[in-house]
């Protein structure tokens, strides 16, 4: 199976519609801590993506409403 490469410039419109049609996570957790005392913790998670495939996505891992309640 050969692999091609297309060399095709993509606009800001098509990268954004892209990014919204299929979704990004970006998932970060941080620690600081000082001879074994914990002085910060921050668990952050951002997602971007478009209604739909935001809803598709938090179904299948319980994160909604109609997902807890079966």
């Amino acid at each position: 199976m050969a692999v091609e490469k297309i060399n095709a410039s993509s606009s800001l419109a098509e990268v954004v519609d892209r990014i919204l049609d299929k979704g990004v996570v970006v998932d970060a957790w941080v620690r600081v801590s000082l001879v074994g005392i914990e002085l910060l913790a921050v668990e952050a998670r951002v997602v971007v993506a478009g209604v739909d495939t935001y809803l598709k996505y938090a179904e299948a891992v319980g994160l909604t409403a109609s997902a807890q309640a079966a």
